[in-house]
């Protein structure tokens, strides 16, 4: 199979047999730790709360949210990322419905952030440095509306600061030929994606490794932003 056509079986077999979907009800979140937050003890049924005080978040989709989860996974200031689905009307959606195409959710990272130690405009320069936003048929090899590039803003200081920052890299000379077709859109319900998917980079590194080699997305990212392409955290 071609590395730029890696369909989404291969991400479904990727999952080993031992990645079963848990039971969809909280488990202990009163005593999680928030860098160490996963989706067992969100994913109840229930979209994520707001943040704690003087913490801030951020939603973004790029394509694949294993892929995404590291680019912001230990960046200072950065105190927990997770893995859902928002952007459509579909309450609560399963990895199901969302790969159906039928929910109108995009896959996508919902970061809790310290705005004293890392600024919103730092994590827009990561997402952009790992996305590809002249995509409007998905990311890298996964094609569809489930994939595509998106900002969802919390407030206006947030919209305004992804606006600056998209006119910031369309008005750089030579950047891109083609337009930047990354939409700016108000933050919705984001419902936390199932458990097996929570830092599945860590779960299964091999596998994760191998599709994200295979999909072509760093080699894509070098051409699009040069060397050394994508920026952010875990490698």
């Amino acid at each position: 199979m071609p590395a730029r056509a890696v369909s989404m079986s291969r991400r479904r077999a990727a999952f080993p047999v031992t990645f079963v979907a848990p039971m969809r009800h909280a488990v202990g979140a009163a005593s999680a730790d928030a860098k160490n937050l996963s989706a067992t003890e969100v994913r109840d049924g229930a979209p994520t709360a707001a943040p704690a005080a003087g913490l801030q978040k951020a939603t973004f989709a790029g394509g694949c949210f294993w892929c995404m989860e590291t680019a912001f996974e230990g960046l200072p200031g950065v105190k927990s990322v997770i893995s859902g689905y928002t952007g459509g009307p579909e309450r609560n959606p399963t990895y199901e419905q969302v790969s159906a195409k039928t929910t109108g959710h995009a896959e996508s990272v919902q970061i809790t952030f310290d705005p004293k130690l890392i600024t919103y405009a730092q994590l827009l320069d990561v997402f952009w440095h790992n996305t590809d936003p002249t995509d409007n048929g998905g990311q890298f090899c996964d094609r569809g509306p489930e994939y595509r590039s998106e900002i969802f803003y919390h407030d206006t200081a947030q919209k305004k600061l992804a606006e600056d920052s998209k006119r910031a890299i369309e008005s750089a000379p030579h950047r891109f030929k083609q337009p930047l077709v990354t939409k700016i859109v108000a933050a919705t319900d984001f419902w936390p994606a199932e458990e097996y998917h929570q830092d599945f980079y860590k779960k299964d590194p091999g596998r994760y490794h191998e599709y994200r080699g295979g999909c072509g997305r760093d080699r894509r990212l070098t051409e699009l932003w040069g060397k050394p392409g994508r920026q952010g955290g875990e490698k």
